[in-house]
């Protein structure tokens, strides 16, 4: 091994181009294969890991205290299959007052009677004061990344007592917005009870409501009032890196069997041109096993040098885009513990070389079978010409001269060809895959983002100080229209509500105006017209299994409203519903708008109206428009990644135009004694892969129009959204025309060095080595 390792470090020295060729391309394959599992396993793995930590509920449900006591709540949950439970805690929900705001709550807090913070089941995490335990406290949730400063705080109820801010505590179930002691509980009218569950098997949806069936199912008829299983938050909360995961893959495994095609290309070609080299070593002695063993090492170091480079660029490039791909209910509390997980690095490390010495396996064995006598008189003798019926009726043809010579090329080492066809392929199926992508997303960023320029919140906070507007909400509306540069104002209301039957909350949201469904894109039904109508996002609709056409009751406190969902738009917030302004009056009357949408007239500055706004009254807090960061996000590196695979396509053409340069380099000196000039040789060479680069458009686009119709509906499902049909057919005679160059673009610019080396060639230099 000493002699095979010494023969085979002297040919990675000799054989530089082929050693960077192969290094490039694992080092790319392997950090966009990093990435892409690295988002798979980041959907899931921070949450579990957080969620065993504090033994979190598998479900949680609410029932009527005035149909089933705490007593017989607790016989029944003492059946086969439940784990563990917590409760029964007695559950109000307090109406908030605006000033609350202050403490990071929303309209509505759903406040738990409970004793001490830890237990069998979600165990809380008390991070800053103390739980508790007397009248008068309260314990928020709040995660722990954010301040503790209002510890000792008074919180006004207006329906019960003042409450006295002790702690915070971080519950990733999201079990109650605070907890008081049970003592404390009477005093807030309560109207649930609360129980949590963990069960034995709580690997599907099916299976939880199989044990919460099983449970309920010798209480009363609508004891059970609503429940929640954790598998909604585990959704929610990976949602973006799911949606991320699906096109990152894409590219993943594009990259892995284009490095698969260049290695088998590059080790195939150094086997080829090799066969002097490979006779030399027979000749001193060497088995044909230690052969074969020179050239796996040979392809080995280089590979593995780039597996490494690369999981480590594939890790750095990863931290941020995980960290902004996980969001989500409280997801800021993950962004310390999202990381690779180690089998992803170990996978890279270990999978990567393990292909390349896969795909040099077979040209190697070929060095194997070759003896001694005929591998040194193949690497010095002159070849017979491959395909020379092709080259004959090119010949005939009125091409030029060195066009129809070039495309004849090919034919002659058509393994070498197909292998090289098949990277252009492959590369020509990333750009357009990523072209589709690239417009979708496009498409999906500036969705509705016509429908204002400015949106003006109400209210100011100055030094942890809230100023309110001198002017009242109708005042408001039309002083923001008759600012400069004005064309429509859209005013918005929001306020926490539930869906009756159910304690999960929703955000209902009101427009009135010039422009009511602003920039909401709608996927199936229609808009508002009346009361009583709503139209909700696409994530609301799939996570409470309701669909167009269907009725539903939403309810605030005392207050509530039968509705009817007349329209669907697109929207990932799986809690917003809009309602008409008559509609949210009903529910919640003394709700006031939260914002204003302004458009402006074309050309107009953005920021010049919103200075205007702020001085024209100094209680509103106007904010520009800005890009959209998830697009920007997918776009950017979707075209880094495209770039790098065009790169390493074209490197796998630069490749085999330099192989066969060496190949022919007898002929070359042959054609340039009659009278080829270096420019003809430039136009030969190039010519020879142009033809693979049109066959490589030829079979690209088609595949990467499949991919595209194949990711992008899995992208949209991972974050529960409908996208519109003008989002996803996205190829037009225009946009097809421009991606048929791109075959040709690869294949030139991989050609067009070996083919400037081939032309400076002279005709003694050839001879001589001859």
């Amino acid at each position: 091994m000493r002699a095979v390792w010494r023969a085979a470090r002297a040919a990675v020295r000799r054989r530089r181009l082929q050693t960077l060729v192969i290094g490039l391309v694992t080092l790319t394959s392997t950090a966009a294969i990093v990435v892409a599992l690295g988002l798979v396993d980041a959907a899931s793995s921070p949450f579990d890991k957080a969620f065993g930590e504090q033994r979190g509920p598998h479900v949680i449900a609410a029932f009527d205290p005035a149909k089933v006591s705490d007593g017989r709540l607790t016989r029944a949950a003492r059946q086969s299959g439940v784990a563990a439970t917590a409760g029964p805690f007695a559950q109000a929900t307090v109406e908030l007052p605006r000033e609350a705001m202050d403490f990071g709550l929303g309209g509505e807090l759903t406040v738990v009677g409970r004793s001490e913070p830890g237990g069998p089941v979600d165990r809380l995490d008390v991070w800053a004061g103390r739980w508790a335990t007397g009248p008068g406290e309260v314990v928020l949730n709040r995660p722990s990344d954010r301040t503790a400063d209002d510890l000792g705080k008074k919180l006004r109820v207006p329906s019960g007592p003042a409450l006295t801010v002790v702690g915070f505590v971080f519950d990733l179930s999201r079990t109650a917005d605070a907890w008081v002691a049970p003592g404390q509980i009477a005093a807030l009218n309560p109207t649930a009870t609360q129980m949590l569950f963990r069960f034995t098997d709580a690997s599907s949806e099916n299976r939880l409501r199989t044990h919460l069936a099983t449970v309920t199912e010798e209480l009363p008829k609508n004891a059970l009032t609503g429940s929640r299983s954790y598998l909604t938050l585990r959704e929610q909360i990976g949602s973006s890196a799911r949606a991320y995961a699906p096109y990152l893959l894409a590219f993943g495994v594009l990259g892995i069997v284009v490095a698969v095609l260049i290695v088998a290309n590059v080790v195939s070609g150094a086997v080829i041109s090799g066969f002097r080299h490979i006779g030399i070593l027979k000749a001193l002695g060497f088995t044909p096993g230690q052969v074969v063993a020179v050239y796996l090492v040979m392809i080995s170091v280089p590979a593995v040098l780039g597996c490494a480079l690369g999981t480590v660029a594939g890790n750095l490039a990863a931290r941020p885009l995980l960290r902004f791909a996980f969001t989500g209910p409280d997801a800021g509390v993950f962004h310390s513990s999202v990381s690779l997980a180690p089998w992803v690095n170990v996978l890279a490390l270990t999978g990567m070389p393990t292909v390349c010495l896969l795909a040099a396996l077979a040209p190697s064995v070929r060095a194997h079978r070759l003896s001694a006598a005929r591998a040194i008189s193949a690497g010095s003798a002159p070849r017979a010409g491959r395909a020379l019926g092709v080259q004959r009726r090119l010949a005939a043809s009125r091409l030029p001269r060195s066009v129809s010579l070039g495309l004849g090329l090919p034919f002659a080492r058509p393994g070498r060809s197909a292998l090289t066809l098949a990277a252009v392929v492959l590369g020509v199926t990333t750009v357009t895959f990523a072209t589709g992508l690239a417009t979708t997303m496009d498409r999906l960023g500036n969705a509705g983002r016509d429908a204002y320029q400015v949106t003006v919140y109400v209210g100011r906070y100055d030094n942890g100080k809230e100023r309110k507007p001198d002017h009242d909400d109708l005042e408001l509306h039309s002083l923001l229209r008759s600012l400069p540069d004005a064309r429509e104002v859209t005013a918005r209301a929001n306020t926490e509500a539930r869906l009756a039957g159910s304690a999960e909350k929703l955000m209902l949201e009101a427009r009135r105006g010039d422009r009511s469904q602003l920039d909401s894109v709608l996927t199936e039904g229609r808009w508002i017209r009346g009361t009583g109508e709503v139209v909700a996002g696409s994530a609301f609709l799939r996570r409470n299994g309701l669909r167009v056409g269907d009725h539903l009751r939403v309810e605030k406190g005392d207050r509530g409203a039968n509705v009817v969902v007349v329209g669907e738009f697109m929207e990932t917030n799986a809690r917003v519903v809009v309602v008409d302004w008559s509609t949210m009056g009903s529910v919640a009357p003394r709700e006031k708008p939260i914002a204003y949408h302004v458009k402006l007239r074309d050309g107009a500055d953005q920021n010049a109206y919103a200075r205007a706004a702020g001085a024209a009254d100094p209680g509103l807090s106007p904010s520009p428009t800005g890009a959209n960061s998830v697009t920007g996000t997918i776009i950017g590196s979707a075209t880094a990644l495209t770039f790098l695979l065009a790169v390493v396509a074209s490197l796998g053409v630069f490749n085999t135009a330099v192989l066969n340069t060496r190949d022919r380099r007898r002929d070359l000196g042959m054609l340039k004694s009659i009278g080829m000039t270096p420019r003809q040789v430039t136009v030969m060479t190039v010519a020879s892969m142009a033809l693979l680069g049109a066959l490589g458009s030829l079979l690209g686009i088609p595949l990467g129009m499949a991919g595209h119709q194949l990711v992008v509906p899995r992208m949209a499902d991972a974050v529960d959204i409908t996208l519109p049909s003008y989002m996803t057919d996205v190829w037009h005679a225009p946009a097809l025309a421009g991606l048929a160059l791109a075959g040709l673009v690869i294949a030139v610019l991989g050609a067009y060095v070996p083919a400037r080396r081939a032309a400076r060639l002279t005709i003694a230099e050839v001879l001589h080595n001859e």
